[in-house]
C-alpha cells in the first residue's frame, strides 16, 4: 500500500462547507418551492466576448492544416498574448515589464498553491487575515503551517491582523516573516490597498529582504485613479514582489482557465546548502519544465482578444455591470441598517454580522430572505463576525436580493 503526504490529511475535511451544505439541505427539504438567490459565488454570470470565441473557433480551425497546427506552446506562454500583457496592462502604467517576466497559466490559483515548490520548507509565512484560505492550505500541504490549534490558526504562521478600523489594511507583524501573502483588492472584504500603504510594505519587504506574493486577481475592478493597478507602480517593488492576476472574474474566463504571473529578474532567493542566492524567475521557468504546460493554443487566442479595443470594451462592460451590482448590494444593505465595506473597487462586499455571530447573519439571510453569502470563516478566524456578499451574480437576481435586504428585520 503507498504511502501518502501525511499533511494533505490536515486540509481533507472542510467543517465550514459541511456545516453550509447541512444547512442548505435542510431548508431545500423543508421549503421545496423557495428559490435561492445565491450571492455566496466567486464565479461568474456574464458570457464570454464574442471576439473571444471568434478567435477560439478561428484557433481551432488552425488545428485541421498542417501548417497551421500548433502542439505543444511554449512553456511561458504564447509571445503574442505576453506581449498583449505587457504592453496594455504595465506600459499603460509606465511600467517596465519585460516579456520574459510573464508566465502565462492555468488562473492564479495554479500559481499562488504551485510557487511554494521552489521555496524551502522552513520559511516563516506570513498572511492577512480575513484572506482565501487556499494560501494557508497551499503552505499546509508543504509542510510550513504546523499544527491547527484551538482558535483555528496555525502555529508556523503569522497572522497579520487587518482591522475593521483600518479598513482592514495589514498591520506590520512583530516577528519578521520570509514571505507575505497580500491580496488587493482583497477576497473577502473588498477593501483596496491605497498607494501610501503599498509603499511602506514595499519598503517593509525591501527592508527586511521579505518576499511579496501578491495576488492581484482582481485589480481590473479597481476605477479610483488613486489605487495603483499593479504593485510595480511602487518603486522597489521589482526587487521584493510577485503578483498573480488573472482573466477569471473580468473576462468570464472561469471555465477556460487563464491568467498569468509576473516574476521580475531581480528578485533572488537564497540557498543554505548551496551557500549561495537563486533567481527566482530561474527558478520557475525550471519548475514550469518540470510540472507544467500552458493553456491551450486555442484558450490563449482568446485571451489576446481581450486587449482588442473591442475586448477592453467589453471588460469594461462587464466590470460596470458587476459593480452597479455591488452599488444595488449597497444601497440596501444600508437601507436595512447593515454595516459593510468593500463593493466600490471589488465585486465583494464584506457585511458586519449584527448578531456578533456569522452563522446567526447566514442564518438569518437564508431563513427570512432565502439568500446565499458565505459565512465569514470560510476566510480565516478574524472572518467571524462578518459574511461575504459577491456581486458576480445576474442582475436581475441581484435586485431580487436587494429588495429583500431592504425589507429585512434586523
Amino acid at each position: 500500500m503507498a504511502l501518502i503526504n501525511s499533511q494533505f490529511l490536515k486540509v481533507f475535511n472542510d467543517d465550514i462547507q459541511d456545516r453550509i451544505d447541512k444547512k442548505i439541505n435542510r431548508f431545500r427539504a423543508i421549503h421545496r418551492d423557495a428559490p435561492l438567490i445565491a450571492l455566496d459565488s466567486g464565479d461568474v454570470s456574464l458570457p464570454l466576448s464574442p471576439g473571444v470565441t471568434e478567435a477560439m473557433v478561428k484557433a481551432m480551425a488552425e488545428m485541421t492544416g498542417e501548417a497551421t497546427f500548433k502542439g505543444r506552446g511554449p512553456m511561458e506562454g504564447y509571445p503574442f498574448l505576453i506581449d498583449a500583457i505587457v504592453k496594455y496592462n504595465f506600459q499603460t502604467y509606465k511600467v517596465r515589464i519585460d516579456p520574459d517576466e510573464v508566465f502565462i497559466n492555468h488562473g492564479t490559483k495554479e500559481d499562488l498553491v504551485g510557487f511554494g515548490d521552489i521555496l524551502h520548507r522552513d520559511n516563516r509565512i506570513a498572511t492577512i487575515d480575513p484572506v482565501s484560505q487556499d494560501y494557508i492550505a497551499a503552505n499546509v500541504i508543504s509542510n510550513r503551517a504546523g499544527v491547527l490549534n484551538e482558535s483555528g490558526q496555525w502555529s508556523h504562521i503569522i497572522y497579520l491582523e487587518c482591522p475593521k478600523e483600518n479598513d482592514f489594511m495589514p498591520e506590520f507583524p512583530k516577528l519578521r516573516p520570509d514571505v507575505i501573502y497580500l491580496s488587493y483588492p482583497n477576497n473577502p472584504t473588498g477593501c483596496v490597498m491605497p498607494r501610501q500603504v503599498m509603499e511602506k510594505w514595499v519598503k517593509y519587504a525591501i527592508d527586511n529582504e521579505v518576499l511579496i506574493l501578491f495576488d492581484a486577481t482582481y485589480k481590473s475592478f479597481v476605477t479610483d485613479p488613486s489605487v495603483p493597478q499593479t504593485i510595480y507602480e511602487i518603486k522597489g517593488a521589482k526587487k521584493v514582489a510577485i503578483e498573480f492576476r488573472s482573466f477569471s472574474k473580468n473576462a468570464g474566463f472561469t471555465g477556460l482557465h487563464c491568467g498569468y504571473t509576473i516574476i521580475p529578474k531581480d528578485i533572488t532567493g537564497y540557498s543554505f546548502s548551496a551557500d549561495k542566492s537563486a533567481n527566482l524567475n530561474a527558478l520557475w521557468r525550471k519548475r514550469l519544465g518540470i510540472k507544467n504546460y500552458t493553456p491551450s493554443y486555442i484558450i490563449q487566442r482568446g485571451a489576446e482578444t481581450l486587449f482588442s479595443p473591442e475586448g477592453l470594451a467589453w471588460i469594461r462592460e462587464n466590470i460596470n455591470y458587476y459593480l452597479g451590482n455591488a452599488a444595488i448590494l449597497r444601497r440596501a444593505l444600508g437601507e436595512a441598517g447593515l454595516k459593510y465595506w468593500g463593493g466600490v473597487n471589488s465585486p465583494y462586499l464584506w457585511v458586519e454580522s449584527p448578531y456578533g455571530s456569522s452563522w446567526k447573519m447566514f442564518d438569518k439571510m437564508l431563513e427570512e430572505c432565502n439568500i446565499l453569502c458565505s459565512p465569514g470563516e470560510r476566510f480565516g478566524p478574524r472572518g467571524r463576525g462578518f459574511v461575504r456578499f459577491s456581486s458576480l451574480a445576474n442582475q436581475s437576481r441581484v435586485m431580487m436580493a436587494a429588495t429583500r435586504i431592504a425589507e429585512m428585520k434586523i
